[in-house]
């Protein structure tokens, strides 16, 4: 059984751009989004739970969300741990429902978060150089075991790099137009 797995080193890449994916969902660009809210977690019933799971999140209009607590006693919670997210967010309780409008950023946060995202992708881009790595060393492990011989050996290597570059360059696009979203260009 050879050591080195294309399929599994594609997979591991592709993971790392959906992580990006989702990292980036949660930056605020200006326009409502539900997953501007994922990273949010609220102490209730004696534990920590995400606030997907004690209310229903929408979007009413652009640039408004709207949260839905269920258990009418979980409002105050919602509201506190939605304060405390650090997402500059100021929710306005309406009872049952939470709206927070979305306000504009400033020149100063639109750049913080660009170099947030910028973070993600160079994060990102590790991930897939690190299962790229391993892809390397899993093929020498091969050769050396006497599964492949050099010449198949370089030229997995060659495919190896080849799917590095490509996940590399899904990841610049993502992160490149999420910096834009950010900065409003």
């Amino acid at each position: 059984m050879p050591a080195y797995d294309k399929a599994d080193l594609e997979r591991r890449m592709a993971g790392a751009v959906e992580a990006l994916k989702g990292d980036l969902g949660g930056l605020r660009t200006g326009r409502a989004s539900t997953a501007l809210l994922d990273p949010v977690t609220v102490e209730v019933y004696g534990s920590h739970m995400p606030l997907n799971q004690v209310a229903t999140v929408s979007v009413p209009e652009p640039r408004m969300l709207s949260v839905q607590v269920w258990d009418k006693s979980n409002v105050g919670p919602v509201e506190k741990a939605i304060r405390s997210a650090g997402l500059g967010l100021n929710p306005i309780n309406d009872g049952t429902t939470l709206r927070l409008p979305i306000p504009d950023l400033t020149e100063e946060r639109r750049k913080e978060l660009a170099k947030l995202a910028g973070q993600y992708s160079e994060k990102a881009k590790i991930a897939v150089r690190n299962v790229r790595r391993d892809g390397m060393d899993a093929l020498k492990t091969d050769e050396k075991k006497g599964v492949f011989s050099e010449d198949e050996r370089k030229r997995h290597e060659t495919e190896v790099q080849k799917i590095t570059d490509t996940t590399i360059a899904d990841i610049d696009v993502v992160g490149d137009a999420k910096e834009k979203e950010i900065l409003g260009k």
